[in-house]
């Protein structure tokens, strides 16, 4: 049964599907009329409910990623499809230590933190205050401080923890922490890395190979959606094509 604080997806079509907080004397606007969100309390996810204008819509339970939906964006973020990927290669999982070079606005700080809880921590650092108390608020929006401590230095000048499962970068200049990431690195620790451009990708191998990691490998990911109809199924025009390349190296 919802209750205030709750979060919740409005649903009323792949279009139109919002995920807000119930919050009482609330009014939530829609092109499709408005909900009072008093009248939300007390009712359970999958009910069918109106607006004020008697357009139909369904209360949902909202999944991890509808929450991520709602972060305030103040830089790029990284995609599902490189997220994912991220995970997998790391193997990120509960218990995990990992160290975050780049929070930015805390999407995959979020993406991390909900693999590592309940036992593992997420340390991520970052140069720019302002945009890690973003982060901060992003991520106690969705429940998940306790497993995330939030380091205001350059990590190209040092990783302060040691025995760490995976280290993960989305800095412009990962070359500069690939011997501070071996050193922190457990026996079997995955260096990760997230970037744009082919240079970049070629100074950090370069690095990677200039001490004992193995395993060196690099990705790019794309996701195409599809549209499903009766005698009409076919790929939608737009895709999520090049959005970064991932490195991956494993410490023997």
């Amino acid at each position: 049964m919802i209750e205030e604080d709750d979060w919740v997806l409005i649903y009323f079509d792949r279009r139109r599907r919002y995920t807000i907080k119930v919050k009482k004397s609330k009014i939530f606007h829609t092109d499709k009329g408005v909900i009072y969100l008093d009248s939300l309390i007390g009712k359970n996810y999958g009910s069918r409910l109106s607006t004020n204008i008697g357009c139909n819509f369904v209360l949902a339970k909202p999944s991890f990623l509808d929450l991520l939906e709602t972060f305030s964006r103040r830089t790029q973020i990284i995609y599902l499809k490189d997220a994912s990927l991220i995970i997998a290669l790391a193997s990120i999982g509960s218990g995990s230590i990992v160290v975050e070079g780049g929070t930015g606005s805390g999407f995959l700080t979020a993406f991390l933190a909900n693999f590592v809880k309940p036992e593992g921590r997420v340390y991520t650092y970052d140069t720019n205050r302002y945009f890690q108390k973003i982060a901060e608020k992003n991520i106690a929006s969705i429940n998940l401080s306790k497993y995330v401590f939030f380091k205001n230095k350059d990590i190209t000048k040092g990783i302060d923890e040691e025995d760490v499962d995976a280290v993960i970068l989305d800095i412009p200049n990962p070359w500069d922490v690939v011997k501070h990431a071996y050193n922190a690195l457990k026996n079997g620790g995955v260096f990760i890395c997230f970037l744009p451009t082919i240079n970049q990708i070629e100074k950090t191998v370069i690095e990677l190979e200039n001490l004992p990691f193995i395993d060196i490998n690099t990705y790019e990911t794309f996701l195409r959606y599809y549209k499903v109809s009766r005698g009409a199924t076919r790929p939608m025009a737009p895709m999520i094509a090049h959005t970064g390349f991932i490195i991956s190296a494993k410490k023997p």
